[in-house]
């Protein structure tokens, strides 16, 4: 599995710290920007990462702001994408197990690193279980489409 990566500058040195730890775990990712920690539009970046998650380009991405919020909020303009703001490990277990979220977001200016890998360690580990929990999805998924089910 290949993640997407991305952050405003806000959210700049949690995903640094975040890339150091998928990498010692030995985890594949595209990091979409930024690159520095220069003011930028969480916007553009959430846009980039949500869409190539989308499109099936990967299968899962995490992005990173002040807060957490302003690129949950970007990325869930996106059609077929269910981003989830977490800042604890139950949280983020939830988002997977109940609702298949497809990117992970999470706030520099909320948590620390240390939390942010147990967060980012059971989301990516956490599979979705489906059952009553897909019929749900696929009820948010319908009205996305126009279709209300």
């Amino acid at each position: 599995m290949t993640i997407a990566l991305g952050s405003d500058h806000g959210g700049f040195a949690l995903k640094q710290a975040m890339i150091a730890h998928l990498q010692e775990c030995g985890v594949a990712f595209k990091d979409f920007g930024v690159y520095c920690n220069e003011s930028a539009d969480y916007p553009e970046i959430a846009v980039l990462v949500a869409e190539a998650v989308a499109r099936g380009e990967y299968e899962k991405g995490v992005l990173f702001c002040g807060t957490g919020i302003g690129v949950s909020i970007a990325a869930n303009k996106v059609s077929g994408i269910r981003a989830a703001n977490c800042h604890d490990v139950f949280s983020a277990k939830m988002a997977r197990e109940h609702n298949d979220a497809n990117i992970l977001t999470m706030g520099e200016r909320v948590i620390g690193p240390g939390l942010a890998a147990l967060i980012l360690d059971t989301w990516l580990q956490t599979e979705f279980i489906g059952g009553r929990h897909a019929r749900r999805v696929d009820k948010m998924m319908a009205y996305e489409q126009g279709r209300q089910s």
